[in-house]
């Protein structure tokens, strides 16, 4: 048995009901009844890296970091392919220009969905602290 299974469902067109667990997931390629592939991916890039910043803090005796934002932004090409990724982190905490790369080259260690990613699609990540959230 694999450690994480889905069975996704599509009647017609391009909408697509992913089972993962109890969760069910709405994804269309139209955008008309759920997000896009691509926009799941990048929000699922950003939710993952977001948990890594923290738990990258907290394994550093960093565990003040308050609420941290994450907005992601992509570009894609002609063939609708993903092409570029960034982030901009929000953090709450005053973090030094030390400490913000640190947490960066943590949470790129960390972040699951960042290691399954081809090199070229790595979020460019900006860090902003003392952001007020």
């Amino acid at each position: 048995m694999a450690d994480i299974e889905s069975t996704t469902t599509n009647d017609s067109g391009f909408h697509a009901l992913s089972r993962v667990g109890d969760f069910e997931l709405s994804i269309d390629a139209t955008t008309e009844e759920g997000p896009s592939p691509n926009e799941v991916l990048v929000a699922d890039y950003a939710s993952c890296y977001t948990f890594a910043f923290r738990a990258g803090a907290q394994r550093n005796d960093h565990d003040d970091l308050g609420k941290i934002q994450t907005d992601a932004s992509a570009d894609i090409d002609d063939d609708d392919d993903l092409e570029s990724i960034s982030f901009d982190v929000h953090v709450e905490a005053d973090l030094g220009d030390d400490e913000q790369e640190e947490l960066k080259e943590l949470a790129d260690d960390i972040c699951h969905v960042h290691a399954a990613l081809k090199e070229e699609l790595y979020a460019d990540v900006s860090v902003h602290p003392g952001a007020d959230l």
